[in-house]
């Protein structure tokens, strides 16, 4: 259908919902690993044309999915869809209704935990919201760190990371549809 977007042309139950700052990883980091996902097989969320469908419809496509891939870098605070999103993925994994794996992209978990640096000041920068949303965010923000994630850093094989990214999320999703929960995670 020609000028819909392609948030509405995806399948109703997708699995795995992405989240990142889009300024930063899209044509990157986050390509790569949607394609990474769809040639394993593995249905994937991504909203690659920002802004399309509200934030309302992507919070919509988390509730929808059974993982969530959180992608944090240095820009991400600098977003308050991306904190709208991460809060969401917490609801959701405090619910047991998601699993959620974060990936510390040349940031140190440690430093998204603590507000550090750059990160924390763009945070604690951030005008647009009211304080029960922005303390809400930061909870999100101190929690994500807390979960078994990836660290990627200047060392880091991208390649290979992304294997190992595809290889957990497919352990999770047979975890997720053998055992009918969400409470599964990596391991």
């Amino acid at each position: 259908m020609a000028g819909s977007s392609t948030i509405e042309q995806l399948p109703p139950q997708h699995q795995v919902f992405i989240n990142f700052r889009g300024q930063e990883l899209r044509r990157t980091f986050v390509s790569h690993l949607v394609n990474a996902l769809k040639s394993n097989g593995i249905n994937v969320f991504v909203d690659m044309h920002a802004g399309r469908g509200g934030i309302e419809l992507l919070l919509k496509r988390i509730e929808e999915s059974r993982i969530a891939l959180v992608i944090i870098s240095q820009r991400y605070t600098e977003s308050t869809w991306c904190l709208r999103e991460l809060a969401k993925i917490k609801d959701c994994v405090d619910e047991t209704k998601l699993v959620a794996i974060p990936i510390f992209y040349k940031l140190d978990p440690s430093t998204v935990g603590h507000l550090r640096g750059e990160f924390g000041d763009a945070f604690r920068d951030l005008k647009e919201s009211d304080a029960m949303e922005k303390k809400e965010w930061k909870n999100a923000l101190k929690w994500i760190p807390s979960l078994m994630g990836i660290t990627i850093d200047d060392k880091s094989d991208e390649g290979e990371t992304l294997q190992e990214i595809v290889e957990n999320v497919k352990i999770l999703l047979a975890k997720i549809t053998s055992e009918g929960s969400q409470e599964a995670s990596v391991d």
